[in-house]
């Protein structure tokens, strides 16, 4: 570098210069000798754990020879790497950080122009202005990062051991692992406690684990069965334990032990002996077996189906049980081909039902089980209930004397071939005088086989069973025979059913299809009268059935009834639905109907035509109340969400499947859902009208319902009966509150305040919902006081406590029963998607509150 040509004033950059050049010093120290202290840290570790252990020379030898040479090569690593750094280098830092360079530059000369004023008067002002920027100089940060060397980062490896070595031993003296035997532990716990006791009862009981150490109280009750574990600790035997709960005795002569593990049997006492002395009174508790009882009697199903509650208990929960079923023979009616010896038969083991939720201790469930194809079926048996808990105690025997049910056989035919199976299952004695009834009732089948099939399975079945008395009948052949007379029975018995019920889906299947496709007006009208015919067919025969097994069908009691005209109007609304594009609502009703047509009994005559009591006719008047009130909600909240949607055509805002007609659910807007007057009825040509005119006086059309709606239940509440008793003023009281919730409705309505309309219907629906459910108290103790009436009055009321679809009415006053209503996947699948479309319209938050409000006041009543 060449002498400046200028007076240089360096001072500034005098203590940057010095602070820099320490940096230097640091920075290539540290990327010079990293590998060195590495190694040295390592070996100090090495040294710590190796040389504190007595290892053999040869060890200790290969130790230091990896340290030296991990040593040597660090340094040389560092002797190559390391420069020492000098002031020029710290101001070529300095300069190379700050903008123009102005260190090179005062310190340079002028190369050209030396000779020119003016140019030598422009470098004099350059060299200023370079001396200037001195000033703000600064010391430049060392560069400590060896990263790019070290990517394992082994420098911090080696100093995170020797932090754990100097924090947990020390480098002159390492702990061995011999220090934690007896001795080491032994002597740091004898300043604590000198024993330590568990008491682990048994996991089935669910209780926890005493730690006696921490335990108060000296007399303890624990479970017959639990675990004692009991830990001395100190010089061997200085403590002793003396214990009477196992039933365990050491032997006199046996060596002391320090840990023991028994078996809590029986009462008694557990002491610890010696210089820490400790005692406890053991109380051992037994489990007590489980208790099994049989319910009502054995019922069973029209199917065949075995049905026998029962009630289960436990102290700590019910395991398993079974229900064993042998035959009593004793009480055997021996006739016909009952007389012989039966062949050994071995007994029926069920399962018993446990309860997928909840605990076991004590419950109720009930045995299903279908037993019709088995030999003893409709014979006098044994049923034997026992169940066990955890600790494998059996309970008390239970038994119940019945008959095993089975499946009743209506059809004569029918029944005389499971007779004929029976006693072939019975004995093979039988078999000649089987055979003999067997080609009796196959000798002129006319008029006696309706099926043909049934015909020739009975037939074939004759020749077998005549072809293995020849050569001996084995158990395989006995079945094969079984099995065909039993699908012979049970086809004369279902046949002409079972063809029509086929039928009847047939024609409901190809009624959905087409409702799903699309189809013309004309194709929906024929699959309908197709529909219309199998429906027919199927009642017929199932009339006939019912006539042929009356007795039978009394026995149950639960079947429902429906009349021809209830079904017709079911398929007229089904086809009215249809025909306004409500192919959802379609659906679901022929879904519901064909799940009726499966499960109902034929109700001969027209019904509904008797007389009425005052208080079945109050009952009703306030359902057709509740029934439309609740139509007259659902649609005033369909105008809450088209305010908020005015763009929206006909209803169809998000959400809301339309409003008068094609996409609506429920009701439509305009009034032709419910019953709703003769002022109502002329505006129900609403679907034909405009959007201006729907909108227009659609509220002042509600609100005219809404004073129609109160005005009759003003008339339904002068009528009602009950008065004076508690029940019945109950009744009038709640119906006072929903005609008030109903003028405030009304009033709402006029206002245009729909918001408020549905909190006040809300509040009528509710006080109706009280009102009925007293009302239908008051009429139950009219009824318990009238007993003398009881044969007409029990007879009216079984019939008008149901709805127009054959349902019990709910004792709280809703429309039909809820039993009912759930009954079926489709329902239950239908209550699903509405009860998840609910919650969805809920969830969004970009919906008015006043909506999301009235969807969760849905959900809290469902």
């Amino acid at each position: 570098m060449s002498k400046p040509d200028t007076e240089l004033d360096l001072s500034a950059l005098t203590w940057p210069t010095r602070l820099t050049l320490v940096g230097l010093w640091a920075e290539r120290i540290t990327h010079a000798f990293w590998p060195f202290w590495t190694v040295v840290f390592l070996s100090a570790v090495l040294l710590a754990f190796v040389g504190g252990g007595n290892p053999p020379a040869e060890v200790l030898w290969t130790a230091a020879l990896a340290a030296g040479a991990g040593v040597i090569a660090s340094l040389v690593y560092a002797w190559r790497k390391f420069r020492v750094p000098t002031r020029s280098d710290a101001l070529n830092r300095i300069d190379r950080t700050m903008a123009g360079r102005p260190v090179t530059a005062a310190l340079d000369t002028q190369a050209l122009g030396s000779g020119d004023a003016a140019s030598l008067a422009i470098w004099q002002v350059h060299k200023a202005r370079m001396q200037a920027r001195l000033a703000d100089a600064e010391a430049v940060s060392p560069d400590l990062r060896v990263s790019a060397q070290d990517p394992y980062a082994l420098r911090y490896v080696a100093l995170l051991l020797l932090v754990m070595t100097l924090g947990f031993g020390s480098l002159w003296r390492s702990a061995s692992l011999d220090d934690l035997t007896s001795g080491g532990l032994g002597q740091a716990v004898a300043g604590g406690p000198a024993w330590e006791i568990w008491i682990e009862p048994p996991a089935y009981t669910g209780k926890p684990s005493l730690y006696l150490n921490e335990v108060k109280v000296t007399e303890l009750t624990v479970p017959k069965g639990s675990d004692l574990t009991v830990r001395l600790y100190g010089q061997v035997g200085r403590l002793t334990l003396s214990e009477t709960v196992s039933g365990v005795i050491e032997a006199e002569s046996a060596e002391p032990k320090t840990a023991f593990s028994r078996i809590v049997k029986n009462d008694g006492i557990i002491r610890i002996e010696g210089e820490d002395t400790a005692e406890w009174i053991i109380t051992a508790q037994s489990d007590a077996p489980p208790v099994v009882e049989a319910g009502a009697e054995v019922s069973r199903q029209i199917n065949g189906e075995m049905e026998l509650p029962f009630s289960a208990s436990d102290d700590y929960g019910v395991e398993r049980g079974t229900a064993t079923i042998s035959l009593d023979l004793a009480s055997v009616d021996r006739r016909y081909g009952l007389v012989v010896e039966p062949e050994p038969q071995e007994d029926i083991v069920l399962d018993l039902p446990m309860p997928y939720s909840g605990g076991r201790e004590d419950f109720s469930e009930t045995l299903i089980e279908n037993l019709s194809e088995h030999p003893w079926a409709g014979l006098p048996v044994s049923i034997d209930l026992s169940v066990l808990d955890a600790s494998e105690q059996t309970s008390a025997p239970t038994s119940v004397e019945a008959e095993l049910p089975g499946r009743r056989f209506f059809q004569p035919i029918a029944k005389a071939l499971i007779e004929q199976r029976r006693d072939l299952l019975w004995s093979r004695e039988n078999a000649v005088r089987i055979s003999q009834v067997l080609r009796t009732i196959t000798y002129a089948p006319e008029g006696f086989f309706p099926s043909e099939v049934a015909y020739l399975t009975v037939r074939m079945a004759v020749t077998r069973l005549e072809l293995a008395r020849e050569f001996g009948i084995t158990d395989e052949k006995q079945t094969e025979i079984a099995d065909m007379l039993w699908q012979a029975a049970t086809l004369l018995e279902d046949g002409r059913l079972a063809d029509a019920l086929e039928r009847l889906q047939r024609a409901q299947e190809r009624l959905s299809d087409a409702m799903k496709d699309g189809a013309s007006d004309e194709e929906i009208a024929e699959l309908m009268q197709e529909l219309s015919e199998a429906m027919q067919q199927y009642m017929e025969q199932l009339a006939q059935e019912g006539q042929e097994g009356d007795q039978e069908q009394q026995a149950q009691g639960e079947s429902q009834e429906i009349t021809d005209d209830q079904l017709q109007q079911m398929l007229d609304e089904i086809q009215r639905l249809m025909e306004e594009g409500k192919m959802a609502e379609a659906q679901a009703l022929l879904d519901q109907l064909m799940e009726m047509m499966k499960n109902m009994q034929v109700a001969e005559g027209q019904g509904g035509e008797g007389q009425q009591s005052p208080g079945e006719q109050a009952m009703e008047g306030l359902q057709d109340t509740l029934r439309e009130q609740q139509g007259l909600s659902d649609e005033a909240f369909r105008d809450l969400q088209e305010q908020f949607n005015p763009d929206a055509q006909a209803g169809e805002n998000e959400g809301n499947e339309g409003r008068n007609g094609g996409q609506g659910r429920g009701q439509s807007h305009d009034g032709q859902g419910g019953q709703q007057g003769e002022q109502e009825g002329q505006q129900g040509e609403g679907n034909q009208q405009s959007e201006g005119q729907q909108g227009g006086g659609n509220e002042r059309s509600l609100a005219d319902r809404q004073q129609a709606l109160r005005d009759e239940l003003n008339r339904q509440q002068r009528n009602l009966p009950g008065q004076g008793t508690p029940e019945g003023d109950a009744a009038r009281e709640a119906l006072d509150r929903a005609g008030e919730a109903m003028n405030r409705a009304e009033e709402a309505l006029r206002d245009d305040q729909t918001a408020e309309a549905l909190g006040a219907q809300s509040d009528a629906m509710e006080a109706l919902r009280d009102g009925m459910r007293n009302l239908s108290e008051a009429i139950a103790q009219e009824q318990r006081e009238g007993q003398g009436q009881e044969g007409q009055n029990q007879g009216q009321a079984s019939r008008q406590n149901r709805d127009p679809l054959g349902r019990e009415q709910g004792s709280d006053g809703m429309i039909g029963s809820e039993d009912n209503m759930l009954q079926g996947e489709n329902a239950q699948r239908r209550s699903r998607e509405l009860l998840d479309e609910i919650r969805r319209r809920s969830g969004e938050q970009d919906r008015p509150e006043i909506e999301r409000d009235y969807l969760k006041r849905l959900l809290d009543q469902f």
